[in-house]
């Protein structure tokens, strides 16, 4: 099986030793996004909505890269850094995931990168 490392400058650069994703066969790994700009690359203002939005933004520009969309994830991991922040993050995510939506794990986690209040990574299949 190939592997092959997808970058697009529509999405934030990769912060630490990782790639934005990588697919393998038919599936793509795209790793977790934050709330970067990625014309400014840095973190975005706004509430957890915002971030949310941003977020899914950044996935989205990733999966086309690959080319994909959100209609091809099957998983998706959302990181919160408050669990308080569920029902405002599922709002915004079900407006991107509006038709079967990808199985999903969510959790509160201690702390996230650079601070951000969410996190999402997905894998999707072509």
């Amino acid at each position: 099986m190939s592997k092959k490392v997808i970058h697009t400058d529509e999405a934030p650069a990769a912060v630490g030793a990782y790639s934005q994703a990588i697919e393998a066969g038919d599936t793509v790994y795209v790793s977790g996004q934050i709330a970067i700009d990625p014309k400014t690359e840095e973190l975005i203002d706004g509430d957890v909505e915002t971030q949310a939005k941003q977020v899914l933004e950044n996935l989205t520009a990733i999966l086309k890269e690959a080319g994909c969309s959100l209609k091809d994830v099957v998983k998706a991991e959302v990181f919160l850094d408050d669990i308080d922040n569920f029902g405002a993050v599922n709002d915004i995510y079900a407006e991107y995931f509006n038709e079967e939506p990808p199985a999903r794990a969510c959790m509160e986690v201690a702390c996230l990168p650079k601070g951000v209040a969410v996190e999402i990574a997905v894998i999707a299949v072509k």
